[in-house]
């Protein structure tokens, strides 16, 4: 599941192909529709039959892992995926496996053309911000290899930044191809990022300060 652009649910068999896969696009009513996304999901996997609600027990035979995508994202929106994948993971008795988002979208790039350059992934951070990470190929266990972690630059100076380094804008992120580096990570022991959610900045909300003493 992943909800850092839009809404994301995929399914993947254990050879790691996809079984099943819906998105909604946008940045808000993520709370909305991932609980729809994932019943649809359910529902067109062959092995859960026709139908299948979250709860039903022949589902839950093929999930062994839950992916979760941990950003970059805003922090409301992100928040939900990840609070939906463990919600969903506990009530399923599975582990969860935290993902960086971009790396989902470097895999789908990857998977489609083979770029033999290093490319940048960019998403849309809003506040005249883009979140930029630059991949080159992938790793001897199949992941996608950072090699400049995320960041956030101005809209205004992206074109400075990167200069002829190719650059992927992405508008929403796959949630088979989540599960595919998920899966590639299980496989090799590795945890690729923490539990904590890369948010691409603090929260607007803030506690109330302590209010001011007033004289008599």
């Amino acid at each position: 599941m992943d909800t850092s652009l839009g809404s994301a649910v995929g399914l993947t068999g254990r050879d790691g192909r996809t079984v099943a896969e819906v998105s909604q696009t946008g940045h808000l009513g993520h709370a909305e529709a991932i609980g729809a996304l994932l019943e649809q999901v359910l529902a067109a996997a062959p092995s859960a039959g026709a139908g299948a609600a979250p709860t039903d027990e022949a589902a839950a035979e093929t999930l062994t892992h839950v992916a979760a995508g941990m950003g970059p994202g805003p922090f409301t929106g992100l928040r939900i995926g990840i609070a939906a994948a463990r919600a969903f993971a506990l009530g399923r008795g599975v582990p969860v496996i935290a993902v960086p988002s971009h790396h989902a979208a470097a895999l789908a790039v990857i998977e489609s053309d083979a770029p033999a350059e290093p490319f940048a992934i960019l998403t849309d951070a809003r506040r005249r911000e883009t979140a930029v990470t630059v991949y080159e190929g992938i790793d001897v266990d199949g992941i996608p290899h950072a090699v400049v972690d995320t960041v956030l630059v101005p809209q205004a100076e992206v074109d400075r930044r990167l200069g002829a380094l190719r650059r992927i804008e992405v508008t929403e992120i796959s949630g088979a191809a989540l599960a595919r580096v998920a899966r590639r990570a299980v496989a090799a022991g590795r945890t690729l990022t923490g539990s904590e959610p890369l948010y691409l900045r603090p929260p607007d909300a803030r506690v109330p300060a302590a209010p001011k003493k007033v004289g008599s």
